[in-house]
């Protein structure tokens, strides 16, 4: 007997039992839903993308894709000083 108001979480088994029971009747399953991959989990791995997105959310960006140019734009200026400084420091000990 059920108390009022609070409905008994089914366990998987009795989802599984239900499912069975429905399986080849077509009037108890709504259309097919079609998914598409987004560009991030297309590039990344599913972990790797998830990590991407919670980033992106958490310095306030409104797509996981902005975020990540931006961060790689910041990445790429940090390389090219790097080895702007490094080629500097090489002529300079070449011309002593």
């Amino acid at each position: 007997m059920r108390t009022k108001g609070k409905k008994r979480e089914l366990t998987q088994e009795e989802i599984d039992e239900i499912v069975i029971a429905q399986a080849d009747d077509e009037s108890t399953w709504d259309k097919p839903v079609r998914v598409k991959k987004t560009k991030l989990t297309s590039v990344f791995s599913g972990e790797l993308a998830a990590r991407v997105v919670f980033l992106a959310r958490l310095h306030r960006e409104p797509n996981a894709e902005n975020w990540l140019r931006r961060i790689i734009e910041e990445r790429v200026e940090l390389e090219e000083a790097a080895y702007t400084s490094y080629k500097r420091d090489l002529a300079a000990k070449a011309t002593k």
